[in-house]
């Protein structure tokens, strides 16, 4: 009987110990998903950019095929082109935009420009935003290319009390980019909190062309279309008020 019984203690407590390694796995679980939904979302995200980045290669002329905004729940625009120029006296990157509305009947063209500095000849994949009209630090990100015919830039914004502002480019320097390329490309934003739900497609075709080559030295935030109060794509949420 005593042996029975030293048996059944046993198992008691062995039981007991299972238990309670359950129930501690289970807490943990729940606290990592706590820790997890209470991320800190007005800082950008760790980014490393494109290893060994050939700036030279990447400049000129790029379609935007697919973007996304962090503050955007439908794409407000289409025909969106990009062409990049560097100073080589003062380490700048200048992107003069090309694009137009989705809503505008007569899908009237409009130009802005944006410009970084390079602050680390040994990181040129990395580019911080130049301009006064901004608060806080704006990023931007090489994260891949081939040079020839496609690439992929990240951006994002801090910005005091406010949510961290993050936007994408698949770029390509052809009006279409294969499914394959843009596939891979995609898989690489998720770990950066891009949801690729919101990863939309940008409209190429039927696209105007400004005719008056000095649109496109017009200062940032000003566009041809005098009558609209919408902001250029990467300064809509961050512009001084």
């Amino acid at each position: 009987m005593r042996a029975e019984t030293g048996r059944r203690a046993g198992l008691r407590w062995l039981t007991i110990a299972a238990t309670a390694l359950l129930v501690g796995l289970i807490l943990v679980g729940e606290t990592g998903a706590t820790w997890k939904r209470r991320e800190d979302k007005t800082k950008c995200p760790k980014v490393k950019g494109i290893r060994n980045f050939d700036i030279s290669e990447f400049l000129g002329s790029w379609y935007i095929v697919q973007y996304y905004a962090s503050s955007e729940e439908a794409l407000a625009y289409r025909c969106m082109r990009a062409e990049l120029s560097v100073s080589p006296e003062n380490a700048e990157v200048t992107m003069n935009f090309t694009y137009s509305f989705t809503d505008d009947p007569i899908n009237e063209l409009l130009v802005g420009n944006i410009t970084w500095k390079i602050p680390s000849s040994d990181l040129p994949a990395h580019w911080v935003h130049a301009e006064f009209p901004y608060e806080g630090v704006y990023n931007t990100y090489v994260l891949d290319s081939d040079y020839k015919s496609w690439a992929l830039l990240m951006h994002c914004a801090e910005k005091s009390k406010s949510p961290r502002y993050l936007s994408s480019f698949i770029m390509s320097r052809e009006a279409s980019l294969g499914a394959n390329v843009i596939s891979y490309l995609r898989e690489k934003l998720p770990r950066y909190d891009i949801d690729l739900e919101y990863m939309f497609p940008m409209d190429q075709k039927h696209c105007n062309k400004t005719e008056n080559s000095e649109d496109i030295l017009l200062p940032a935030f000003v566009s041809t279309k005098k009558s609209t109060s919408r902001r250029h794509p990467l300064k809509r949420k961050h512009r001084r008020q």
